[in-house]
């Protein structure tokens, strides 16, 4: 069965790419709310284009209100029990230095350009193809298989929020939005502020400056430098200085930290070295880890080595996705090793090769994941 997966995708790979260049030339960057449209109408299109695409290849589909929608294949359930792979629609703003028009699904010398090809809408599509060709095979899964197609990855996870108070979460599902191979644990992120008084500005500026500023960004000075073996070393990033509308200063800086930490014990030993400072949380995602060995896993690193030949031991990520706030699921791709930095950049790219074998392995791992014992 496995080696007619791989054959049934070269098959139908044009029409993939096809599919994937009718999604890349949707401008589906985040705007302002409009009618039926929580994110914007280039969002909603790009969904509504999406689950096309899928009823076209002959899927159930479900919109939830068009924060998210997905489209389903396998025995009729509940909704209690399914495997899925989540991506998402949205892309991040396209930015200047394009070589092309960055919705145009431009194609040279087997590699597509446009903003969303990697992130996220190519992977999806991979996965969606993927299905497809089990479909086509005949293949009867133990349980319902969702293709999810988010629409606010890219700016706060509120599509994923909303889909989790319709809809439970997954027995097993992976993200294609991160690398290869198979990601079995991610980092902490959480973003802190630091607030000062405009009356009093300079205790504000000297602790930001002797803590953040001048400072290493492993939050040494600060006594939160944790390091684990797999994880690697905490990392303070994405700084912001701004004020309150009342003209007070504040500063935030977003945390990237390993397990075996939790927030609270970074919030404490900032709060020690802050004085009168207020320091609070303006969000958390707790590290996500999962056993190497676990069925789940163990059934994706499979399909990454049957179809790359290449080692598949799991790794960690220093990233965030889905996998933050969906419970049951890792990041898997779609990025091979030495592909980094294309993602949010102009020129945003992904071959045709990468694509299809994309296809190849996302279709092997729902297979695996479909047979897994109920």
């Amino acid at each position: 069965m496995e080696e007619k997966i791989l054959s049934k995708i070269e098959e139908i790979k044009e029409d993939m790419l096809d599919a994937i260049i009718q999604m890349v030339k949707i401008d589906s960057v985040e705007t302002p709310a409009g009618p039926d449209a929580p994110y914007g109408q280039g969002v909603k299109e790009a969904l509504l284009k999406a689950l096309e695409i899928s009823e076209k290849l002959g899927f159930r589909t479900v919109n939830l209100d068009n924060q998210i929608g997905y489209a389903e294949f396998g025995p009729a359930g509940d909704g209690q029990d399914y495997v899925c792979a989540i991506g998402h629609v949205d892309v991040v703003p396209t930015g200047d230095g394009w070589k092309q028009p960055p919705f145009s699904g431009y194609m040279e010398d087997g590699v597509i350009y446009s903003r969303g090809v990697l992130d996220n809408k190519g992977p999806i599509m991979a996965c969606l193809f993927g299905l497809y060709a089990l479909k086509e095979l005949g293949f009867c899964p133990t349980r319902p298989i969702r293709i999810i197609f988010g629409c606010d990855e890219e700016s706060g996870f509120e599509d994923l929020t909303y889909y989790l108070s319709k809809e439970p979460a997954p027995a097993y599902g992976f993200t294609p939005d991160c690398k290869y191979p198979v990601v079995y644990a991610e980092r902490g992120r959480a973003v802190i502020r630091i607030s000062g008084n405009a009356q009093e500005l300079e205790p504000f500026f000297a602790f930001v400056t002797q803590y953040f500023i001048s400072a290493k960004n492993n939050g040494d000075r600060l006594g939160i430098d944790f390091k684990h073996p797999e994880y690697g070393i905490m990392e303070m990033r994405n700084y912001k200085l701004a004020v309150t509308p009342e003209k007070n200063p504040y500063f935030e800086a977003a945390f990237s930290y390993p397990a075996g930490h939790k927030v609270e014990e970074i919030l404490e030993k900032i709060k020690n070295k802050a004085g009168d400072l207020s320091v609070s949380l303006i969000h958390n995602y707790d590290p996500v880890i999962f056993e190497k060995d676990s069925p789940m896993v163990k059934a994706l690193q499979d399909a990454y080595e049957k179809v790359t030949g290449l080692d598949g031991t799991p790794v960690t990520t220093t990233g965030g996705t889905y996998a933050k706030a969906m419970p049951g699921i890792v990041p898997f791709g779609p990025s091979f090793p030495g592909q980094k930095g294309i993602g949010h950049n102009p020129n945003e790219w992904m071959s045709v090769e990468d694509l299809v074998s994309n296809a190849k392995i996302y279709g092997l791992g729902l297979y695996r994941l479909g047979l897994l014992p109920v």
